[in-house]
């Protein structure tokens, strides 16, 4: 964070060449280099550029002084406002050009090479500014501010220690001054010296206690050094001293996170990607952000902005792919993570992404072939293995799948999900048992693992173990109470036990459940169990709370898609064809699958 902190900011301390009024008593420019020339045409074309420079119209105070310059180019102050102007318009070179007129005119004023410096380190040409700026400094030896601007061009070189030299020489003749010591703290924080550095800012602080630079320099300090509480309050006053600073409100967004403060870190890295938008580390962290609270199409957008600005960094388009992926564009995803590919072919978990992807667009075999590529770059990865095993189940390959899910389980003894898949994949091949001991050993890795005492319970049921399984299937109700599937399974458990009264009660939840509709945070629940059930390969489960989940809220468009998607699996292509168009009725982005 440092290294990003103080590289960003030393490129915003490249010097806009201002008129530096504290010298003009000691360059005695105009008494130096008297004017050769009476020409009041020229003298009145002169004063007419300096109005219309006071007064902002820019055009027409360079025309004046262009005019001014043509009819008496030898006069100094012609040229040197002319030399400014041009400045302010952003035209560098121009600008250079007209100052090394003035030095020559007058070689022994500090004003015009103080100011030939400085245009030359905008354009970045240091050496020579450090040069006309070293020349300044000999001609006025006594003005601090020509130290200070010689120390930018030095730390600019990455001549840090000669820089923090003529700070001090500055900062010793005015002690008094809050950016002296605010610059001195930033040269000691690129040597890391992060304790000083702490010391100058407070020192600025303690000048200006609003100084904007110092109350971010020093909030960002304290944000590294760990001390967040510390560094909230004054990175807060610095975004409050300078709303434009989108650096400041960056790093109050990375202290909020830090802080696990959600909310504040999203508004703060928001308002900072109005300011500085093209800043990657910003667009990326906004990204993962909003990715992780749910909101994958803005996280989307941030990572468009990332490839658009870094073309060639793989991990953008890996971190845009599973953002598409988690939004349901799933066509785009694969695109995302081919192009991830390209630029980095045997990236491993990039595949897996794929695969991944694929396997979600129902692309069974591309995603086996991705997955097993990525094994032979990373045998290890249980995770892959476990992919592996679920795009192979997906194909009716049962044995090819038991073996990968128990490879994943080798490698990883805490992937409960695989423990949870082998029991169904089990289950589905009619060894009951050998089920309900995987599905047993799920719910030992997480206890609250709804959908696995769901399962368990009606592989028990289908055992005749029917204590053991309403057992089970109470757990799951208790875990998630709206889980339809679960109630109504207790219900017929406990009808074949002679229960008839907890049957029927049991029946009543599930009838309710089947028949109200709930919020949308029900219906979002529902999908994401339906989902993980659709991961594992349990389809009709996974249909089964699709269902659950529209019944709750008729309208909440990614549950007919998901539910499209688990048909489109199991062959119901007419089904499956309804819901992808009522879910894209419902939201358009949500485009149906080819």
């Amino acid at each position: 964070m440092a290294s990003l902190f103080w590289a960003n900011r030393a490129r915003r301390v490249l010097f806009h060449c201002v008129l530096l009024t504290i010298l003009s008593s000691s360059c005695g420019l105009a008494a130096q280099t008297k004017a050769h020339s009476n020409n009041e045409t020229a003298a009145a074309a002169y004063q007419r550029g300096l109005t219309s420079a006071q007064n902002g119209d820019l055009p027409a105070a360079r025309s004046a002084l262009e005019q001014a310059v043509k009819l008496n180019p030898k006069n100094p102050d012609y040229q040197n406002a002319l030399a400014e102007v041009m400045l302010q318009q952003g035209e560098v070179d121009g600008a250079v050009s007209h100052l090394r007129v003035v030095t020559s005119l007058a070689p022994d004023a500090a004003l015009p090479h103080a100011e030939l410096g400085n245009a030359l380190a905008a354009k970045g040409a240091l050496d020579e500014a450090a040069a006309e700026l070293t020349e300044a400094v000999k001609l006025a030896p006594q003005q601090p501010e020509v130290y200070r601007q010689l120390a930018h061009v030095l730390s600019l070189q990455g001549k840090t220690d000669a820089a923090i030299e003529e700070v001090t020489r500055a900062l010793a003749m005015a002690p008094d001054r809050p950016e002296l010591p605010d610059d001195l703290g930033v040269l000691l924080a690129q040597k890391s010296q992060f304790a000083a550095a702490e010391e100058q800012f407070r020192s600025a602080l303690a000048s200006d206690p609003h100084y904007q630079q110092a109350l971010f320099h020093l909030g960002v300090t304290l944000l590294r050094s760990g001390d967040i509480d510390g560094a909230i309050p004054l990175l807060t006053q610095a975004t409050q001293a300078n709303s434009k600073d989108g650096l400041a409100y960056y790093y109050l967004g990375t202290a909020f996170e830090e802080k696990h403060d959600t909310a504040g870190a999203l508004q703060a890295y928001q308002q900072a990607a109005q300011i500085i938008p093209d800043m990657v580390p910003l667009q990326t962290r906004l990204g993962l952000l909003l990715q992780r609270t749910g909101d994958p199409e803005d996280a989307a957008t941030a990572f468009r902005k990332v490839v658009t600005l870094t073309p060639n960094d793989p991990e953008a388009y890996n971190n845009l792919g599973l953002a598409l992926m988690q939004h349901g564009e799933g066509a785009a995803a694969v695109d995302a993570f081919r192009h991830a590919l390209r630029l980095r072919p045997n990236d491993a978990d990039f595949m897996g992404n794929l695969a991944v992807t694929l396997l979600q667009q129902s692309d069974f075999e591309a995603a086996a072939e991705q997955l097993q590529a990525a094994l032979k770059i990373a045998p290890a990865s249980a995770s892959l293995h476990y992919n592996l095993a679920l795009a192979l189940k997906l194909k009716d390959n049962l044995p090819g799948a038991i073996a990968e899910f128990q490879q994943a389980i080798r490698l990883d003894p805490t992937l409960v999900d695989a423990y949870y898949s082998l029991g169904v994949t089990l289950w589905q091949k009619g060894d009951f048992p050998a089920a309900a001991e995987q599905l047993r050993r799920a719910v030992q890795i997480k206890p609250d693992y709804a959908e696995a005492y769901y399962t368990l319970g009606t592989v028990l049921k289908q055992m005749d173990q029917l204590p053991e399984a309403a057992q089970a299937l109470r757990e799951a109700v208790r875990l998630q109470p709206s889980f339809m599937g679960a109630h109504t399974t207790l219900a017929a458990v406990l009808r074949q036990m002679g229960d008839t009264a907890g049957a029927e009660s049991e029946a009543r939840v599930g009838e309710q459940l089947s028949k109200q509709k709930t919020s949308l945070q029900a219906a979002t629940f529902a999908t994401n169990s339906g989902n993980r059930l659709l991961n594992a390969g349990d389809v009709d489960g996974a249909i089964s709370q699709f269902r659950n989940a529209i019944k709750q809220a008729p309208d909440y468009a990614p549950a007919h898609r998901q539910l499209a998607v688990a048909l489109s699996r199991k062959g119901e292509t007419d089904a499956a064809t309804q819901e992808f168009k009522k879910a894209a009725e419902l939201d358009p982005r949500l485009i149906p699958s080819k």
